[in-house]
């Protein structure tokens, strides 16, 4: 464990927190617009309000709160050496997908992302939960891969959690920036104005249980749906 004291990041730990989730690193993330295409295609998506509640949404009641309850477990799991629960966790997370596509973009970038440490920044916790995704045939998915990471690096939960979803929030908001289209001005202010969803999402995962998985945010499934037969797309989901 790299944490500095009363749960601080360390230098070190930090600059590495601030690459796994970098826009640079190789997870394939720019590809994925997680269903906002089709929403855009719809009109359900237009300016940068109707993105913010949007993601605002699925932050709070879809598929990002389901992940921050992943993270949080996983964390947990690892940091305690509770290796079989932390494969059980893994398992379930990626088999808890709404979508085909969603399903896709998750283990998609879990698998890159995976592989990228595993070259760059080689590491006992991470080469040991990669063995038994493989033994158990289990594809690795984005949360739970940079939570396992993240843990073994010594990054404290909360740190790590608000990052990760922090990360999730400026590459769609991306995404919107480019699909509407929305100035850069009006891209941060899009992310400003979910700051909120952000700290209340990781707020509740940290207290939540694995019963308290499930998704209200319907519309983001169907925008899903919908985008596997959308004719013309510059995204992956």
């Amino acid at each position: 464990m790299n944490s500095g004291e009363n749960g601080a990041v360390t230098p070190r730990s930090l600059i590495r927190l601030q690459s796994w989730l970098s826009p640079a690193f190789p997870s394939g993330s720019y590809s994925y617009s997680h269903g906002l295409e089709a929403a855009v295609e719809s009109t359900q998506i237009h300016d940068r309000q109707s993105l913010v509640d949007w993601l605002d949404a699925d932050l709070r009641y879809g598929t990002a709160r389901n992940d921050a309850i992943f993270f949080v477990k996983a964390w947990h799991c690892a940091v305690d050496n509770r290796h079989a629960r932390l494969v059980e966790i893994a398992e379930l997370s990626a088999a808890f997908r709404g979508t085909s596509e969603f399903a896709l973009e998750a283990s998609q970038q879990g698998t890159s992302c995976l592989a990228t440490l595993r070259e760059v920044w080689p590491d006992r916790a991470i080469e040991s939960f990669w063995e038994r995704l493989r033994l158990r045939r289990i594809q690795p998915v984005l949360p739970v891969v940079v939570a396992v990471r993240l843990a073994a690096e010594g990054v404290p939960v909360e740190v790590a959690l608000r990052a990760f979803l922090h990360g999730f929030v400026s590459n769609l908001v991306t995404a919107g920036v480019r699909l509407v289209p929305l100035g850069q001005t009006d891209g941060q202010r899009a992310i400003a104005e979910l700051e909120d969803a952000v700290l209340d999402a990781s707020d509740h995962a940290m207290t939540a249980s694995i019963d308290d998985l499930g998704s209200a945010a319907v519309m983001v499934d169907l925008a899903s749906m919908s985008h596997e037969t959308q004719y013309t797309r510059l995204f992956r989901s």
